[in-house]
């Protein structure tokens, strides 16, 4: 089994893509103006419109309604992607701080309020943990 991606659905594709376009550099593909994704070499973000919602089953996901599920990413410097999204981020949760299990984490809320973790392992134990 592999895991292979996370789907957010959004009554805003295009914002919630242009935001995510922003924050990891890499351009969406696009199935349609209700579909999009982010792929990186490990995973892919999906983001999905509220229209899309129905196919799955009627009333399973809401949209901006997320409290318990945090979106991560492993990035070379978190505190270059702080700096990036200055301006452009409402809610930084968390400014850079490195963790007591060795990742310098940077937390905020994306434009439908979902939790982002960027993070940089940054002792050797970290830095092993995420060794390919």
């Amino acid at each position: 089994m592999d895991f292979v991606s996370i789907r957010i659905i959004t009554a805003d594709v295009a914002r919630l893509v242009g935001f995510y376009e922003r924050a990891t550099g890499v351009r969406a593909g696009w199935a349609s103006e209700d579909f999009a994704e982010i792929r990186t070499a490990s995973a892919t973000l999906a983001i999905g419109s509220t229209r899309t919602a129905p196919f799955i089953t009627p009333g399973s996901a809401r949209a901006a309604d997320n409290h318990s599920v945090i979106v991560e990413f492993r990035v070379d410097d978190v505190d270059g992607v702080h700096q990036s999204l200055a301006g452009h981020v409402e809610d930084f949760v968390q400014e850079p701080t490195t963790m007591p299990w060795g990742n310098r984490s940077l937390l905020l809320r994306d434009p439908d309020g979902n939790l982002v973790n960027f993070f940089t392992p940054v002792t050797p134990a970290a830095v092993a943990r995420f060794a390919r």
